[in-house]
């Protein structure tokens, strides 16, 4: 099994993602070459959903991916 390089916990099952989120911009303009096109994505019963371009993963707090301690369940696990 391949980890996420990165999980982000949400608290909607529909989520944004362009790939640059955490990169800051300046004067309220980021560049065209840091992430990839925004993509609206559906968290389903599975309780996450990863992201084609950058292969983040969202986990939905207190969805079936989500344990008790808060850490995502493994693909398989659940």
């Amino acid at each position: 099994m391949t980890q996420a390089p990165e999980t982000i916990h949400v608290e909607s099952a529909r989520v944004k993602c362009d790939g640059a989120s955490d990169i800051r911009a300046r004067d309220g303009f980021q560049s065209a070459a840091l992430g990839h096109p925004r993509v609206w994505l559906e968290i389903d019963e599975k309780g996450y959903v990863d992201c084609g371009y950058c292969d983040r993963r969202f986990v939905l707090k207190g969805g079936p991916a989500h344990d008790v301690t808060g850490a995502p369940i493994p693909d398989g696990a659940a």
